[in-house]
């Protein structure tokens, strides 16, 4: 029988995630910052509205991509060997005739918004059709490489991920370097160089898998009752997946209608600095994810709600830790970071970290949802909350309204969003206890957040304007109080325990390596 990861194994593949999160996040700093100043703010913001309309298509592999974790790591927890190989190949075959659904999509319905709605310049189409069919064809090879990511999450093997990551920033170091050196169209090169990094990595990504995992060796499956579930978790996913696209890329096709490429360097900017730090939450949650889906596999609700509530309060420390300087000092850090930063790349920075951090509170409340196979309820109410912010957005900048519409919106709807996904994990799994999840985990974390902004604030409104000298009380101060409020107000007692005795355990270590 499988055994529930301990959280010995849950805290190495954290540590080996954020090994991997911290070379991205310096190595994707440094070279947007380069991109940016090579390419120009127009080029700049092609390349990204262009990677938004291939990735509205991406919803329909976000779909397949849930199931396939989701039922991968099922069986795992079931440790029934057999039905894992079959599973993986019906996902892969799933995700095969997707590629080729969605391909077709891009060169009909892809090429009409290119080039009948999206605001590019004239002397700049061609490179802009040129970078989508390289991002199409990268789009391709990102679908039939989900199910081997998912056998490497489902196996808990992290440390691949960060292992791979060392190659991939030495790559975009590279590519740098070549652009500047490229007598080529720059935008046009970017995209080559782009292509050939990722092409390298998934192909190295699918020779480990297949040397390491049994099941990931492919074979024809005729199984219906293999690929029928997969098929109908993914239809009822597809609905959510397709919110999110309408979300992000949806909303980013609307912002470049009304303000041109310009406001997407922006949007592409502040998302380079929110993925990076969300990173470090999504770690922690990617790697305690399975563990959740096998602890339903067994039947252990409890050990289930146990790690839920853990990834939510150390999901909200670690971005509540990192966000806060953010909150106050995003333009100075965005001004230190590009040399001309596109307008409102530090609103839409603070705006996007404040929403990162609501979503990483609640996520385990969806990952439990997809434990237990039954997505309906959430997939149709939540994506129907999602959906509409794009008319929202659309109605509103009509009217003359600023560009952190959408934003301000999703932070409205995620109220309705989230007391959705606490209906769906009470009607799905009867024997988990709502209350004591949000005793556990809302209640303190607001608490915390309050008394972090409120202190870090007084400092913050001391100085008359923006200086290095503000920037590093902000940080001091917010660091300390973040701290403080999480140890004693968000940790219960033995989580306050295990710090005390981890600290207690380095601090042994090194008196005796120093005398």
């Amino acid at each position: 029988m499988a055994e529930i990861s301990s959280n010995r194994t849950i805290a190495k593949n954290t540590l080996m995630l954020y090994m991997r999160m911290a070379l991205t996040m310096a190595v994707s700093l440094y070279t947007s910052r380069v991109i940016l100043s090579v390419l120009g703010v127009v080029d700049d913001g092609i390349y990204n509205i262009v990677g938004g309309a291939v990735g509205m298509f991406m919803f329909l592999n976000g779909a397949l991509s849930g199931a396939t974790s989701r039922f991968l790591t099922y069986e795992l927890g079931k440790d029934n060997k057999e039905r894992l190989k079959q599973t993986f190949s019906a996902a892969l075959m799933v995700h095969i005739i997707l590629a080729i659904v969605i391909l077709i999509l891009l060169e009909t319905v892809g090429l009409w918004l290119l080039d009948k709605k999206l605001v590019i310049p004239d002397d700049r189409m061609h490179a802009a059709k040129v970078v989508y069919q390289l991002s199409a064809f990268a789009t391709l090879l990102s679908i039939t490489q989900v199910p081997y990511s998912a056998s490497i999450i489902s196996h808990e093997k992290m440390g691949t991920f960060a292992y791979m990551s060392l190659l991939e920033v030495t790559l975009k170091l590279l590519i740098c370097y070549l652009i500047k050196i490229s007598p080529m169209d720059k935008l046009i090169t970017y995209g080559i160089l782009v292509l050939c990094v990722r092409t390298l990595v998934r192909m190295i990504y699918r020779v480990y898998c297949i040397r390491h995992f049994e099941e990931c060796h492919f074979h024809i499956v005729k199984d219906w009752n293999l690929i029928k579930p997969i098929l109908s978790f993914s239809s009822w996913d597809l609905m959510g997946n397709f919110s999110s696209m309408a979300r992000d890329q949806g909303v980013s096709v609307v912002l470049n209608m009304f303000f041109g490429p310009a406001i997407n360097s922006a949007a592409g900017k502040a998302g380079v600095i929110c993925t990076a730090v969300n990173g470090f939450s999504q770690n922690f949650l990617t790697a305690i994810k399975p563990p959740i889906v096998k602890s339903y596999a067994m039947g252990n609700i409890r050990k289930m709600e146990e790690l839920m509530i853990t990834a939510s309060k150390y999901s909200y420390s670690l971005l509540m830790l990192l966000s806060l300087p953010f909150f106050f000092e995003s333009q100075f850090v965005i001004d230190l970071w590009l040399e001309n930063p596109p307008e409102y790349s530090a609103i839409f920075c603070s705006l996007g970290l404040g929403f990162g951090l609501l979503v990483a509170i609640f996520l385990p409340l969806v990952y439990a949802i997809h434990a237990s196979g039954d997505i309906r309820f959430m997939s149709v109410v939540n994506g129907s909350i999602w959906v509409s912010v794009v008319p929202i957005t659309y109605v509103f900048l009509w009217l003359g309204w600023s560009p952190i519409v959408p934003y301000v919106a999703k932070y409205f709807l995620l109220l309705f969003v989230v007391i959705s996904n606490l209906h769906s994990v009470k009607k799905n799994i009867p024997e988990f206890d709502r209350g004591m999840f949000l005793k556990n985990t809302i209640l303190p974390d607001l608490a915390s957040a309050a008394i972090s902004i409120a202190l870090t604030a007084l400092v913050y409104y001391q100085f008359d304007g923006s200086s290095w000298w503000r920037f590093l009380s902000v940080c001091t101060v917010s660091t300390i109080s973040v701290c403080a409020t999480v140890f004693f107000i968000v940790f219960d007692k033995p989580m306050r325990a295990a710090v005390i005795e981890k600290a207690k355990d380095i601090w042994s270590k090194i008196r005796k390596k120093n005398g």
